[in-house]
């Protein structure tokens, strides 16, 4: 259950992240309110880099055969 809050919230944050940019690619924001946007940027970047690493580090804990850690780089060509 822990996990699927932690893929809401991950999905969460970036699409929040990504409605984030695009506004301020538009260019329509005072100083103040981009400002404002950049700083939750920031914020929503390190939450989703944080959940990121933790999923790594499960991953890394699951791949550990008979009392050795073997380590496989993840290929997004597999998961398609």
């Amino acid at each position: 259950m822990a996990e699927s809050k932690q893929t809401t919230d991950f999905e969460g944050s970036l699409k929040r992240l990504e409605a984030l940019v695009s506004e301020m690619e538009k260019g329509d924001l005072s100083i103040e309110e981009a400002l404002k946007s950049f700083e939750e940027g920031i914020s929503l970047t390190r939450e989703c880099q944080n959940i990121l690493q933790s999923a790594e580090q499960k991953v890394v804990m699951l791949t550990e055969q008979s009392g050795e850690l073997v380590e496989q780089p993840f290929n997004e060509s597999e998961q398609t």
